[in-house]
């Protein structure tokens, strides 16, 4: 799970509600967060492993171009979430293999490696879920000016920069701040902590609030762009335009399900802390529900990147395609070849089909920024390899990354 307190935990001057949570069945905690996060990553690995039943589709040179930056955005959000999982799994472990290791956190000065590694791994924890925050925010905005026409492959590097950028800055920031002067004499006091929980909650915050008025907004310019293809919005138009909305929702209720009972719980401890004495029987159902969410947290955090790819993707099954190897269009017989020029003269636009699965798309005429009216809904209603309306929905792992 990813918690501001795992970093407070390394202190040996912790607060009391830090020892509350993470004092109270340690082994079981560690059990569950270990099992969560393996189930995770495997989940998530699975999701994005190509599969045969997908296929995969070969464009001609004329209408090759590079996939939307928030095809690749996706992919790297995922990368994250595993990454955190592995960090989660490794400190689990250790928690469980090794209770002395543990144990002499916190003796004050006297050990270094036991702080060295509690501080590592919460560290590693915090930059990876806080980067899964900022590239969902990235995804957010990508979408919206995708469908304004204003977004492409080069703006990634910006994401890139600001992503890691701000992650980096303020998970240094406030772990600097939380362990001054030093790891083995931090200071106490609920003031001390106060900026360290600020920089952790700031990106997930700024998910919860900003996320859902960016996804507002593109669903709405996603109706004028239906619109504006063929100036009718008949049935097939409204479903799509639905199924980018239910999209969006869905997006937006995994990360409010596996993230809202850190607000909750992190909420119900600083109401104990600001109290002379939490451990009086009329805090008991306060403290209970901190012990609850503590262990839902421990639960819920670990299968963001699993449950993501649901709502990205949906379920894309286990039909592992694993040979990698390129494979080449066979040459066609003059008939064939033929029929492919007609095929692509053809003011229908229709496709060529060839052998081993391989799909030849027309050339299209891209707009001045290099998106077409099909090509911005694609990008924003991209699936599981179905196609709806005549939009190709690929994820991006199956577009050449």
């Amino acid at each position: 799970m990813a918690s501001p307190r795992l970093e407070t935990f390394c202190c040996p001057s912790r607060d009391p509600a830090t020892d509350l949570v993470l004092g109270f069945q340690p082994a079981f905690f560690n059990g569950m967060s270990a099992a969560s996060a393996g189930l995770g990553l495997l989940g998530t690995a699975a999701q994005l492993l190509p599969k045969r039943r997908l296929g995969y589709r070969r464009l001609s040179h004329s209408s090759l171009h590079k996939p939307a930056a928030s095809s690749r955005i996706l992919l790297f959000l995922s990368i994250c979430d595993m990454l955190g999982c592995v960090g989660i799994i490794i400190r689990s472990l250790v928690w469980l293999s090794f209770p002395d290791f543990v144990s002499k956190i916190s003796v004050n000065g006297t050990e270094i490696w036991p702080p060295a590694f509690c501080v590592a791994s919460a560290m590693w924890i915090q930059l990876f879920y806080s980067a899964t925050f900022w590239w969902l925010f990235c995804y957010a905005i990508d979408v919206y000016l995708i469908v304004k026409r204003s977004s492409g492959v080069s703006i990634l590097v910006l994401y890139h920069m600001m992503t890691w950028g701000l992650a980096i800055l303020l998970c240094v920031e406030g772990v600097a701040m939380l362990y001054y002067p030093s790891i083995s004499s931090c200071e106490k006091g609920l003031q001390h902590a106060i900026p360290h929980y600020v920089t952790t909650y700031t990106p997930l915050l700024l998910v919860l609030l900003v996320n859902p008025i960016l996804f507002s907004k593109t669903a709405a310019a996603v109706a004028g762009l239906l619109k504006g293809r063929q100036g009718i919005y008949t049935e097939n138009e409204r479903r799509l335009g639905t199924e980018i909305k239910l999209r969006f929702f869905k997006i937006l209720l995994v990360f409010v399900i596996c993230w809202l009972p850190n607000l909750i719980n992190e909420s119900l401890l600083f109401y104990l802390e600001l109290q002379p004495d939490m451990n009086v029987d009329g805090l008991k159902n306060v403290r209970n529900a901190a012990l609850i969410t503590w262990f839902i947290m421990s639960i819920l955090n670990p299968m963001q990147g699993f449950l993501s790819t649901l709502a990205f993707y949906g379920w894309t099954g286990c039909d592992f395609y694993l040979k990698f190897q390129r494979q080449e269009v066979p040459w066609e017989s003059p008939e064939t070849s033929a029929a492919a020029d007609n095929a692509f003269s053809s003011p229908a636009g229709t496709s060529v089909n060839y052998h081993h699965g391989f799909r030849q798309q027309p050339p299209k005429v891209p707009t001045a920024n290099g998106y077409e009216n099909s090509d911005e809904l694609s990008v924003v209603s991209e699936g599981n390899g179905t196609t709806d309306n005549g939009f190709v929905k690929i994820a991006p792992v199956y577009q050449g990354l």
